[in-house]
């Protein structure tokens, strides 16, 4: 290995490019597994981007004569320049990466920009639509490209935010109905596992960076063809979560295959990282496989203090605070204020004939509560934090989470009295529970709920092989319905069932948790060939309208929100089970789509990308409210829960205005100047973030895309 890398060095002097390439798939070789899962990862993705503008220095391909039937030739041009002739423009090419390169001379209108995904990306969103029906409720949103670019531009806005991904990712099988479903490879690929495997392994690492350390799920559904190397996957890039399968039956009367029984189910991975467990559901007796099995559950308290990961004081000092309790344990008196790392918990002197409770942990360690103290003490008051056992430190303190707090103001728990210290008392027991890991419930086929449903939606259109709405929502409310403000990710979206389950949860419990949802706008492979014939091409009008995004995921989503069909009449049908209502009646919730955009470096850093960047400050902001499209005249500007200040002379009107304002979490500062940055900063309310523009920005995608 030392004489590789003198090599290296070597070629280094000559080509540091070449030595960068050469060095990357040194370290993957190297990194290869004696045991466990090895698959080829060098193999570079790319991705055509039409209606992207050509410009020099671009990566292009040769688009074949319109009306060809012919496949895009897959060789890769660089765009040297770029001139005007005879009232239109060419591009002198040279071919990228060859030993001795080929040079061409294209009208622009016949080529395509590729990103290889190893190459810098400066991402925007463009807006192309919205709806809304439901004032005072955050988002959802849809962003139509490719999901590994997608990906990477929620490392800005979602970073460790995201509680729940559920994706049902392409099963390779070889089927060509939509690029995302089953045919990232062709069926007789000899290397068709290695490259889904690299497909994926992209993708979920950067799905990892997103997802919340502390408590969050991934959802993956699966059938046979990849179930065992995609559990090997998952086992690699989460060694620290835990990892279920379960079997569910989607197609009970079953999909016929010579030789070999009929399929009815699928498989469907949960990943529980940090805290995240199921939570026990009201069900039906359908999911109980043993009908004697009659299990029922109580009130169920949790432990204040935090254990399991991020269950140190320094993960989060502002969840360090003293709670005072009297002597004799029969009442809590106050809660105090968090103390900084650098102050010690001896330093707190509890009031007279108090004690005060740190969260200690059993190692003797300093560790956090699971709450603020703003929010503890509206439960305290609500009787919803109990007095446990005296210990060393105090007493042991529990409190019921935010599901157990909504069952007893909706009276499923009954309250028969409270104890000396306040807490609520129930003895109610409730049909709740976990199922087991073979689900047989009727409502997850896929046929009656998933493609009927869709047909009463969308009568004029049709998607292969959509999920059964109320199999999506019944996996999701495992592990959201806790959690109230949950945020939710699929960035393989289709038809967008994740997003309409997520808004039927919202209406079951009046919930305000947000769906991202990413979707690509791929054709269907049959109908590309009939509009190639018909001479159009990827990037115009009439071919983009035939795209999934635009074509099924947007109107699914109008039409379940709006209640009205894609063909403007009303929907006909009820939604079933859990919560049973016309589908005419709509949903009342708000989604806002996009379209993903490339930006280059220099427009960012010359603030003229403002307008493309601005849906990406919206969505980490919250995604609630109007969003700042334009940078102000005036020099800055609020929105309901964030603002924006371009010239610091205006900057103490901001501070004042931002001050007076309620609501707001987040501000943007425009400068280059690092210390009027944190001038401005250090003026701005406790608890409003401040960003650097445009240098978070910036230095947020200096990495190169792929592994």
């Amino acid at each position: 290995m030392s004489k590789l890398t003198d090599l290296l060095r070597q070629v280094e002097r000559k080509d540091p490019q070449l030595a960068a390439d050469l060095d990357r798939e040194y370290k993957a070789l190297s990194s290869r597994r004696a045991f466990g899962l090895n698959f080829e990862r060098h193999h570079p993705e790319s991705i055509e981007i039409p209606g992207r503008k050509v410009r020099k220095g671009e990566k292009v391909r040769i688009l074949p004569p319109r009306s060809s039937l012919k496949a895009t030739d897959k060789t890769l041009w660089v765009v040297e320049c770029i001139e005007r002739v005879d009232g239109g423009h060419v591009a002198h090419l040279t071919e990228h990466d060859a030993h001795n390169p080929e040079t061409r001379i294209v009208n622009v209108d016949d080529l395509v920009v590729v990103a290889v995904f190893r190459d810098f990306i400066y991402p925007g969103l463009a807006s192309i639509g919205k709806v809304e029906r439901s004032e005072g409720k955050p988002f959802h949103t849809f962003i139509k490209g490719e999901n590994f670019h997608v990906l990477e531009s929620l490392t800005y806005t979602h970073m460790g935010k995201i509680d729940v991904i559920y994706i049902d990712p392409p099963y390779n099988t070889g089927a060509k109905d939509w690029k995302y479903n089953n045919d990232y490879v062709e069926g007789d690929d000899l290397y068709r596992h290695s490259r889904w495997l690299a497909f994926m392994e992209r993708r979920l690492l950067i799905a990892k960076e997103l997802m919340n350390p502390e408590d969050s799920t991934l959802i993956v559904t699966i059938d046979e063809k990849e179930y065992l190397r995609l559990g090997l996957l998952l086992e690699q890039i989460f060694p620290e979560a835990r990892i279920q399968m379960v079997s569910s039956v989607i197609n009970p009367a079953g999909s016929t295959r010579t030789g070999a029984f009929a399929r009815t189910d699928e498989y469907v991975f949960f990943v529980l990282i940090g805290d995240a467990r199921p939570t026990p559901a009201a069900l039906s007796d359908e999911w109980r496989l043993n009908p004697s099995d009659k299990r029922t559950t109580k009130m169920l308290w949790a432990m204040l203090k935090r254990n399991g990961t991020g269950n140190k004081r320094a993960d989060r000092p502002s969840m360090f605070y003293p709670i005072f309790v009297s002597t004799d344990g029969q009442r809590i008196v106050s809660v105090g204020d968090s103390l900084s790392l650098e102050t010690s918990r001896n330093s707190i002197h509890p009031p007279e004939g108090t004690v005060a409770c740190f969260p200690i942990n059993s190692d003797g360690s300093e560790g956090r509560w699971q709450i603020g103290q703003d929010n503890l003490r509206e439960i305290i008051a609500e009787g919803f934090v109990r007095i446990g056992r005296p210990n060393e430190h105090g007493f042991t303190l529990s409190y019921l989470k935010a599901g157990e707090q909504r069952k007893v103001r909706q009276g499923i728990y009954e309250i028969t009295g409270r104890r000396n210290d306040g807490s609520v008392i129930s003895e109610t027991s409730v049909q709740e529970f976990i199922p087991g890991t073979a689900w047989r419930v009727p409502s997850h086929d896929s046929s009656r709920h998933g493609s009927n449903l869709l047909k009463a939606l969308m009568p004029d259109r049709k998607f292969p092989f959509p999920k059964s709405l109320y199999a999506v929502e019944d996996a999701l409310r495992f592990f959201v319905q806790d959690k109230p403000n949950a945020t939710v990710l699929d960035f393989f979206a289709g038809s967008g069932t994740t997003a309409h389950a997520v808004m039927r949860l919202n209406r079951q419990d009046g919930g305000r948790r947000q769906c991202i949802s990413i979707t690509n706008n791929e054709v269907a492979a049959e109908e590309q060939k009939e509009l190639r014939k018909a001479g159009l091409r990827p990037g115009d009008p009439e071919w983009e309208q035939r795209g999934i995004c635009d074509y099924i995921t947007k109107p699914r989503i109008e039409a379940a929100i709006t209640g009205s069909t894609s063909l403007g009449t009303p929907i006909k049908g009820d939604y079933r089970f859990v919560d049973e209502f016309p589908m005419s009646k709509g949903i009342d919730e708000n989604a806002q789509f996009f379209a993903l955009t490339y930006e280059t470096r220099t427009q960012v850093s010359h603030h003229k990308a403002f307008r493309q960047i601005a849906p990406l400050l919206w969505l980490r902001a919250g995604a609630y409210g109007a969003c700042i499209e334009t940078e102000p005249e005036s020099g800055w500007k609020l929105a309901e829960v964030y603002g924006v200040l371009v010239d610091l002379d205006t900057s103490t009107a901001f501070v004042e205005a931002v001050k007076a304002a309620s609501g707001i979490g987040m501000a943007y500062i425009v400068t280059d100047d690092e210390r009027r940055f944190q001038a401005v900063s250090r003026r701005l309310p406790e608890g409003v973030e401040a960003v650097r523009l445009y240098e978070s920005y910036l230095r947020n995608f200096q990495f190169r895309n792929g592994v």
